[in-house]
């Protein structure tokens, strides 16, 4: 974690109570090596000087605490620790003492008695620095004490206040992966052939394109539930995958929509199965079945911009493009940096004759396709939920 300019707060506290030392103009001068150091964090230098100011005036709370946070940032804990600790026996309300304590007994390991100091530093410190790292060492000494809940707890709080943090989503992301581990293994402990255990694995196996694996788990799933909301539609979406490249099954995509068809007579709000079911529909070139896929998509989901994309594009294709304005206006409300949606407004201005209209989408949908390649190349490394919009291989636009 990341340590040096969080806790120069404490070089705040008072120098040295020189009053209290016998030899002043030697304290005086080890005082202002110190500071030096600090201000230069040079850490062991610092640590010398009050190294020094300890021995010289060993009753002066302050210079224990200061000595403990250089500690602190060589990443010292264990010397740290006993510095503090005398800072707080001498007084007791030092600022920040206390908090710097737990987090250096967080750090080796000695959790409980961390845990009172962390959660003063992240629940009361107006200071950010200090809250956001007493945050994160609050969710590592939860994590520690076994008290999960409480670490993702704290981890919900910091992904909050933190949001764009790449420590804090670093460590929020391995915990959530951490504990949905030990979840899975719970649930695979009290309940191994539960339609919930099935499920999981099923869903785990998709997730590594093992498919036959996660199409058999999803089988196991209807055989003891045959009417269970959403299987069929994982089943389909296994199948659309085998459908593309590389694998590029035969008969794939056309067990995909049996699927999705059933998926639609036990739930057919299931926008998702209507989409994908349309899209399937659209590219073989059945839109009069398309289209209300479509619609029952967006219907179901009224903000559904890949469904109102995937209706406008049928409406364009059926020569339709005064219907095709509304859903395809509000696709790039939804999302502006979708190419797909633009080219499709773009093609309906232009079936229409608007002039000024179609600039403008002709101009948005030239400036994303611009990016489009590299968008495409990251799409790789990110899993959709649903089907995404393309270009077909024959659209040439100018």
């Amino acid at each position: 974690m990341k340590w040096c300019l969080v806790f120069l707060g404490l070089c705040s506290i008072a120098s040295p109570v020189l009053a209290q030392a016998p030899e002043p103009g030697t304290l005086e001068r080890y005082a202002a090596e110190a500071q030096k150091a600090l201000a230069e964090r040079r850490w062991t230098d610092a640590a010398a000087a009050y190294e020094k100011l300890r021995q010289l005036s060993p009753g002066t709370a302050e210079v224990h605490a200061q000595l403990g946070m250089v500690y602190f940032q060589q990443h010292d804990f264990a010397r740290a620790v006993p510095a503090l600790r005398r800072a707080l026996k001498l007084k007791p309300d030092l600022p920040n003492a206390d908090i710097l304590l737990a987090m250096c007994l967080s750090e080796l390991g000695q959790y409980q008695e961390a845990v009172p100091g962390l959660q003063k530093g992240f629940h009361q410190s107006a200071d950010t620095a200090m809250r956001r790292l007493s945050g994160l060492q609050l969710q590592r000494a939860y994590a520690g004490l076994g008290q999960d809940d409480k670490a993702v707890d704290v981890a919900l709080q910091l992904s909050r206040l933190y949001k764009d943090d790449p420590e804090v989503l670093y460590h929020t992301g391995r915990l959530f992966s951490n504990y949905a581990y030990l979840l899975t293994m719970r649930l695979a402990e009290v309940a191994p052939a539960s339609v919930w255990m099935h499920q999981a694995a099923g869903e785990a196996n998709e997730s590594l394109a093992n498919y036959d694996s996660a199409v058999d788990e999803y089988k196991k799933v209807l055989a003891l539930e045959p009417a269970r909301p959403g299987i069929h539609y994982r089943i389909g979406r296994v199948f659309l995958a085998r459908a593309r490249p590389p694998r590029s099954e035969a008969d794939a995509e056309a067990n995909a929509a049996r699927e999705f068809e059933q998926e639609l007579r036990i739930d057919p709000t299931n926008a998702d199965a209507a989409y994908e079911l349309g899209e399937i529909r659209r590219k073989a070139g059945a839109l009069d079945e398309a289209r209300p896929l479509f619609e029952l998509a967006v219907k179901s989901y009224p903000e559904f911009e890949q469904g109102l994309v995937g209706l406008g594009r049928v409406l364009v294709a059926q020569a339709k493009p005064e219907l095709a304005l509304s859903p395809l206006t509000k696709a790039v409300a939804l999302e502006p940096e979708d190419d797909v949606a633009w080219f499709q407004l773009w093609q309906a201005h232009r079936a229409l004759g608007h002039g000024e209209e179609q600039q403008k989408a002709q101009a948005q949908f030239q400036r994303l396709r611009a990016r489009r390649r590299e968008q495409e190349r990251l799409d790789l490394l990110r899993p959709h939920v649903v089907t995404q919009q393309e270009l077909d291989a024959q659209a040439t636009p100018p």
